[in-house]
Parts: structure tokens; C-alpha cells; sequence
């Protein structure tokens, strides 16, 4: 990784490869200079200390999941509560309406056989549904883990002030049909992602990072593309978010009503186990 970024960082300064292997100070700290400069005008596009001090979003509108690129739902109505740094709580019931959801029915158990609850506090998650509370499946917490160290907000409010972090000013080019400047943040432990801002409004358009499975050790990307940006509470939020999986569509979520700071109870993130979906069935 770290020979990768030294030859990324000689491509992104206008380096042949017959210079030597490392760059001279003046040229990291200038290309260092202009990363810097990309992420805080994204910032201050996004809202600046609006964006930087919001405390919680709570979203609402429609999901739709592909498998291979392709569609395999009608889209679902969903409702999702985020509490920084750590919690949130998604929702599909089909007994509400959403624009309400999380203040008028707070814990009401899932009873309709398609209800779902997903609950995330800390490292630990839950699935709620008409049988109960369960513990998340294990796969499914470090997939939701990995994607929450890599989100957009984890990376403009925690990663760039890390100890140890390094800013690597990419260049420009176009990406979903928009001119971008391109940035990629590497944290002390050797793991990236990479931003593209768009060069007129400054607003991130793309995130990407990559990991490798445990089990088979090969290498996957996962991509998000932000759209349909209107200001919410001073903060530029995107109504449209589109994630690929090595390149595959594999969901998208289009947002009807967003608010932040609404200070939703904790109580929403909390969840006991009541029954394990492993388990042999009860003989009669």
C-alpha cells in the first residue's frame, strides 16, 4: 500500500518514474496543501460548522435493492434515525406513515410478517421482526461496521484530523458526467478512501474504498454516487444516494423527508434478544 501511494502521489505531482522514489518535502506538503484545500471547500459546501456539529438525521423515503445491477424490489418505504457517532436505527413497517415515524409509535413491536427493525449501537446489531428480537447476523455487523468507519461523515468529521493521516491530491477529471477533483485520505493503518468533489459547487459526488474478504481474500470495491443536493437546515444533503458493489448497482435510496438534530431518545438504539433464529423449534 505505502509503494502505492508513494507512485500515486509522484503521478499527482507530474513526476516521471525516473525520479526518485520519494517526492522532496515541498512537493508533499504542496500537493498535501491542495488535498487539504478540496476537503474544506467540500465542507464548507456542505454547511461548514452546520454540517460539522450536526448531531443526529433522521431520513425517510424509498429503498430499492438489485442483485447483478438488476432490480429485485418494487421499492420500500423506509425510515432511518442516525445518532453520531454510533447509532441508528432503519425501519420498514408498513403500519406507519413515515413522515411520523419515529415520534408517535417509538418501540412498537414488527407485526406484519414484512416489518423489519435493523438496530445498530456501538459494534453490536440487532434484527427485529414479527418473532422477536434476534442478534444481527455477523456478516451483515462487519459489513455494516466497515461502511460506517468509511461513510462520508466519518471521513470529513473524524479521518482527516486523525494523528498520523495523510491527504493525497489525485487530480481532476469527470465522474457521472461532472468535472472533479479527486482526493484520496489514508489513515494511519494503511486504509483509504477516496472522494470526488465536484469543481463547481464543491459537493462530494463519488466515495470509494476498497477491502479484502476474509474468507476468499479477494479485493472489493464499493462506490457511493451523492445527487439531487437541497439544503436542509443549512446543510447540503443529498436526496439521492446510489451504491455499487464491484461495480454492480446493488441499492439505491431516494429521500422524501430528511431533519437534523432532532434529538431522538436513546431508547430507539436499544434492543434485547429474545429469541435465536438458529435454534432447533420447540417441541410440542
Amino acid at each position: 500500500m505505502r509503494n502505492f501511494l508513494v507512485i500515486l502521489l509522484l503521478a499527482a505531482a507530474g513526476l516521471s518514474q525516473t525520479q526518485p522514489a520519494a517526492p522532496p518535502p515541498a512537493i508533499d506538503q504542496e500537493n498535501a496543501r491542495q488535498a487539504r484545500q478540496v476537503i474544506d471547500q467540500a465542507i464548507e459546501a456542505l454547511g461548514g460548522k452546520f454540517y460539522l456539529s450536526a448531531q443526529d438525521v433522521t431520513q425517510g423515503g424509498r429503498f430499492y435493492s438489485f442483485f447483478h445491477g438488476e432490480s429485485n424490489s418494487a421499492g420500500i418505504p423506509f425510515g432511518l434515525v442516525t445518532k453520531y457517532p454510533d447509532k441508528d436505527r432503519f425501519e420498514v413497517i408498513r403500519m406507519r406513515n413515515y413522515h411520523i415515524l419515529f415520534w408517535t409509535v417509538g418501540n412498537v413491536p414488527a407485526k406484519d410478517k414484512a416489518d423489519i427493525v435493523l438496530i445498530h449501537n456501538g459494534n453490536k446489531g440487532y434484527e427485529i421482526t414479527y418473532k422477536g428480537t434476534a442478534a444481527e447476523e455477523p456478516l451483515d455487523t462487519v459489513t455494516y461496521l466497515r461502511r460506517r468507519q468509511h461513510s462520508l461523515a466519518m471521513v470529513l468529521r473524524n479521518w482527516i484530523h486523525e494523528p498520523g493521516v495523510a491527504l493525497l491530491y489525485v487530480g481532476t477529471g469527470v465522474t457521472e458526467g461532472k468535472p472533479a477533483q479527486q482526493v484520496t485520505v489514508v489513515n494511519a493503518n494503511n486504509d483509504s478512501v477516496t472522494l470526488w468533489i465536484d469543481e463547481h459547487t464543491h459537493l462530494p459526488i463519488k466515495k470509494s474504498y476498497s477491502w479484502r474478504d476474509a474468507s476468499d481474500k479477494l479485493r472489493n470495491v464499493e462506490d457511493e454516487i451523492y445527487d439531487n443536493y437541497k439544503p436542509v437546515q443549512g446543510i447540503m444533503t443529498p436526496h439521492s444516494v446510489t451504491r455499487y458493489l464491484n461495480g454492480d448497482m446493488s441499492n439505491q435510496r431516494f429521500i422524501n423527508t430528511i431533519s437534523y438534530n432532532q434529538n431522538p431518545p436513546d431508547s430507539l438504539f436499544e434492543a434485547n434478544v429474545t429469541y435465536d433464529p438458529k435454534a432447533p423449534p420447540r417441541k410440542k
